[in-house]
């Protein structure tokens, strides 16, 4: 739509400026038409731009929400863990690492990295949690093991809704006309938070 109503401007304008090369209409009526119709068309491109790229902040925030969620259930879940599996200590190192690596990461691409690290540490985990039945009873252990199924589920349903926002953000920014205005107020692309390998797009399951 907002290419549609772009290039019916553009249109407008040039129907206005051959009519006042031939005389048809006086320049002092179609010049100010031409430039309210340029002022139109600047504003309008700009605006779009702004809310495509605040569309795309506001989904990464999202994303960061969830994830904070998850990182805040993780102490809890180790120092369970640790009260029934205290051979398992390397392991809960890890696990404490992989999320400290998790809240540091800035970027799509490094959090992306990081928070699967963390999905694959939390696995080994849960896996080796079949070993204590003890702690598999636990009331504690269970109901965070829900609550990580639950945020893993979010964080997903986020990640796709970002990615959704992100490719039709880029696709307008590199589009004409609008790819005028993108390179002429600075607005660049957006990284994915997507995985590039096919085997790795699956979810981490934290169940057994």
């Amino acid at each position: 739509m907002q290419t549609i109503w772009s290039l019916l401007i553009i249109v407008l304008v040039v129907a206005l400026f051959i009519s006042g090369l031939f005389g048809i209409v006086e320049w002092q009526f179609n010049l100010p038409a031409i430039l309210v119709l340029l002022a139109f068309w600047i504003v309008a491109l700009y605006n779009s731009l702004v809310q495509g790229r605040n569309r795309v902040e506001e989904a990464w925030a999202d994303i960061e929400v969830q994830l904070k969620r998850r990182h805040d259930l993780i102490p809890n879940l180790v120092t369970t863990v640790k009260g029934y599996a205290t051979h398992e200590r390397e392991l809960l190192e890890r696990v404490t690492e992989a999320r400290s690596r998790a809240m540091g990461a800035v970027s799509p691409k490094d959090k992306l990295q990081a928070e699967n690290i963390l999905s694959q540490t939390l696995k080994s985990l849960f896996a080796v949690a079949e070993n204590y039945p003890q702690l598999r009873a636990n009331e504690n252990f269970l109901e965070l093991q829900r609550e990580l199924v639950d945020t893993e589920d979010k964080v997903q349903a986020a990640r796709r809704f970002y990615n959704a926002n992100v490719r039709d953000y880029n696709t307008t920014i590199e589009s004409f006309p609008t790819n005028i205005m993108a390179r002429g107020f600075s607005f660049g692309r957006k990284e994915l938070y997507d995985i590039d390998v096919p085997a790795e797009r699956e979810p981490v399951k934290v169940t057994f």
